[in-house]
């Protein structure tokens, strides 16, 4: 699924992206390490992959979207 870089802390390689509906969801290093990316800013269009939902929903990767 695609979403847009909301935060990014690169002492801790964690942060959060921004759903296309606007719900925030945090990432931690283990998902921002397995995109195999080096920088994140706030505002970049990225895609994630994700397991399960609602409140239990989990980033488990985070790279940048290609067109």
């Amino acid at each position: 699924m695609q979403a847009t870089a909301y935060t990014y802390d690169p002492a801790s390689r964690s942060g959060s992206v921004l759903l296309d509906d606007g719900t925030p969801v945090p990432f931690d290093a283990p998902a921002f390490d397995a995109g195999g990316l080096r920088l994140l800013r706030p505002g970049q269009r990225v895609r994630v992959e994700a397991e399960g939902e609602g409140a239990a929903l989990r980033i488990t990767l985070v790279t940048l979207q290609t067109f």
